[in-house]
């Protein structure tokens, strides 16, 4: 059998490659900047309970800013299913973070609160976020730009909710 001869030299940077036709795909660039700025914030937090995952961290502010809120709000803003919410909520739970409560309004619902212990972290962890939002995104998008982009994934936030996505 034989080999075909290689028409040049294999590329060796980054720079070199052509990214083909991801080049212009915005789920590309989501993809890879959520696994920077992912990687960036699970290092911040390394020893707290909400590293690592997706959706601990919205899940502890919303039950902190809005007691009694629901287990399926919370899975309905984060777009998670409720079984990986569930999941969340019992690991918070464990740790002492929230507590659940039979709704006094619909005995099949469950509402979540905050603990002392979960509060004071979700204030740890909100300056935590907040500075590493700032000091990642600013070295890659300046700050007017960073509202322009706000603005945007804001609406097409709102908009999958919308649609059910």
């Amino acid at each position: 059998m034989a080999l075909v001869a290689r028409s040049r030299e294999p590329d060796s940077r980054p720079d070199d490659v052509d990214l083909d036709v991801l080049e212009n795909t915005l789920s590309f660039y989501v993809r890879v900047l959520d696994m920077a700025v992912s990687r960036d914030l699970d290092r911040r937090l390394r020893d707290l309970e909400v590293a690592r995952g997706k959706g601990k961290i919205t899940a502890l502010f919303l039950i902190d800013s809005h007691p009694g809120i629901r287990p399926s709000v919370l899975a309905d803003l984060t777009r998670k299913d409720r079984s990986a919410m569930g999941r969340i909520l019992d690991g918070f739970e464990a740790h002492g973070l929230i507590t659940r409560r039979i709704s006094t309004e619909d005995n099949r619902a469950q509402e979540l609160f905050i603990t002392p212990k979960g509060a004071a972290l979700a204030a740890k962890v909100r300056t935590i976020v907040v500075d590493q939002s700032e000091s990642f995104f600013n070295r890659i998008i300046p700050p007017k730009e960073q509202a322009v982009l706000i603005d945007i994934l804001k609406r097409a936030y709102r908009r999958l909710r919308e649609v059910g996505q």
